[in-house]
């Protein structure tokens, strides 16, 4: 009982405490409201004092600024004012200055049409006095020739006509003296820078001539081989000549044997191919099946290689690639025993020169030369001269006009177009004509020298004649008492025509006529 009593105190006090201190808290919450309100309130009318203030004082800078602009703009327009009455000033002196221009003119130009008045005047009379004097004069011109034509005889149209022919006369004379004149000059100085082109070319052209023939030789480690070669019954033989085209010919020579065709690539493949099968040891017809085959196929790969040196030694890009394997196939072509591709090179290089000389296009010159005898690389296997054949490669391959031409006219098929068609021309009777450049057996170059000294001879007048210069020349020595000087020209072009016509021949042959002048006189 005294617990639950004490508990009960206890809880009293407690609930006492707690009311106490809430009501504490209270007031001092209401205590604390009013003081902030009254602080609030202190701080709100300091805050619109201040406001005040700021208004007032923006007020006054506002009303000082106005001032300020409203001073300023009156400076400006002040200012202004004076600029426009100083530069109309400026304007009423300037156009004062142009009225005193214009009256001086207006002066000026009043005492000149007086001026002009005057010298009017003075003309038209100058004029009158001229047609008199004129008229004098006429009188005078008709009476003269009234007299002149008394004491010559002929009327002013015969006289005209007789002055007229006579003058017409010496005029044509003299034209005909003149034209003779240039005309030869004209001709010695083209022979003369022709022959310095030319010569020019050929110095700096010096390629090497190596004459082809038609037979190879193949060395042998030993004459054993030789039977080897031949085979069982001859077979391994048989077959290569089959496959290749080419004649062997087995002698005693030791250690060699001799490879025969007109054919340079079918000799090149057939020596090709030998070679390997002598290295390789193996020599039966299947393993010469497949020699032959590989030996094709690398003088194929050479034939590329060499129209590529050849494209780049001459200096011509741009070629189609079926044109640079045709130019590698020229390697085993011959004309004479001449070979065609460094006929060709040497043709492109002369050209090239020749062209730099005369200011003209030098690569195309060079690309014509090359590419002119491209025709003898398929005239073996295509119908047709090549002339025709190599004008038909080059247009079937897009080449210039100015080459296809070239090609057409360097042996005179056609006329040329252009300067380049006949540096091609000289280029290639050049370099045919060169000595050494083709083979030519003794009987034949005997012939052709006995068949030109009995053409001069067969000519009436002609005392003794000789072929010179591996007969690219014919000297002839011509009686004086039986052809006449001016004869000598006609008699040289019917000795030119004659060897046109009966031989044939590489490059131009030279006809020259020698004629002793002879005074004779006794003394008696």
């Amino acid at each position: 009982m005294n617990k639950e009593v004490f508990n009960l105190d206890s809880i009293v006090v407690i609930i006492i405490s707690a009311v106490s201190l809430i009501a504490v808290a209270v007031i001092g919450m209401i205590v604390g409201y009013f003081m902030r309100k009254r602080f609030a309130e202190a701080q709100i009318g300091s805050a619109e004092k201040e406001a005040e203030n700021i208004i007032l004082e923006a007020k006054k800078n506002a009303e000082a600024k106005k001032k300020e602009i409203l001073l300023e703009a009156k400076e400006e327009s002040i200012r202004t004012k004076n600029e426009i009455e100083k530069e109309n000033k400026e304007r009423k002196s300037e156009l004062q200055r142009y009225e005193k221009r214009l009256l001086q003119k207006e002066e000026t130009l009043e005492k000149r049409s007086d001026a002009i008045e005057k010298r009017e005047e003075q003309y038209h009379s100058k004029v009158e006095k001229v047609k008199i004097k004129q008229e004098e004069i006429n009188a005078l011109y008709i009476k003269q020739t009234e007299e002149l034509e008394r004491i010559s005889g002929f009327t002013s149209e015969q006289a005209k006509q007789y002055l007229i022919s006579t003058v017409e006369s010496e005029v044509k004379h003299d034209t005909a003296v003149m034209i003779k004149e240039l005309e030869t000059r004209a001709k010695q100085e083209a022979d003369r820078k022709a022959r310095e082109i030319i010569a020019c070319a050929i110095q700096r052209c010096a390629v090497d001539h190596v004459t082809e023939t038609t037979v190879s030789v193949v060395p042998l480690p030993n004459d054993e081989m030789k039977g080897r070669i031949i085979g069982r019954e001859g077979r391994n033989i048989r077959t290569l000549e089959s496959l290749t085209g080419v004649e062997l010919i087995i002698d005693d020579t030791p250690e060699s044997i001799i490879l025969s065709c007109f054919d340079p690539m079918k000799r090149e493949i057939a020596i090709i191919a030998l070679e390997k099968l002598i290295i390789d040891g193996r020599i039966h017809p299947a393993r010469i099946e497949e020699m032959v085959e590989k030996a094709k196929k690398e003088v194929e790969v050479a034939i590329k290689e060499e129209g590529e040196a050849a494209s780049f030694e001459t200096g011509v890009h741009g070629l189609h690639p079926e044109l640079i394997r045709l130019l590698g196939k020229m390697k085993f072509r011959t004309s004479y025993g001449q070979n065609i591709l460094r006929h060709s090179i040497e043709v492109s290089h002369l050209c090239g020169i020749m062209a730099a000389e005369l200011g003209i296009d030098v690569t195309l010159a060079k690309r014509a030369g090359l590419l002119h005898d491209i025709g003898k690389s398929v005239d073996h296997d295509v119908e047709g001269s090549h002339v025709s054949l190599g004008a038909a490669l080059c247009k079937k391959y897009h080449e210039n006009d100015i080459i296809i031409n070239a090609v057409e006219a360097h042996h005179g098929d056609v006329e040329p177009t252009s300067v380049i068609a006949v540096l091609v021309q000289a280029a290639d009777a050049i370099s045919a004509a060169r000595p050494g450049a083709r083979r030519e057996t003794i009987e034949s170059y005997i012939k052709r020298l006995q068949t030109l000294e009995s053409i001069a001879d067969t000519f009436k007048g002609v005392e003794k004649s000789f072929a010179i210069q591996a007969g690219r020349e014919l000297r002839i020595i011509i009686i004086p008492e039986e052809v006449d000087q001016d004869e000598m020209p006609l008699m040289a072009r019917e000795i030119a025509k004659r060897i046109e016509t009966e031989l044939e021949y590489p490059g131009q042959i030279k006809v020259n006529l020698i004629r002793e002048t002879r005074v004779i006189e006794y003394a008696k």
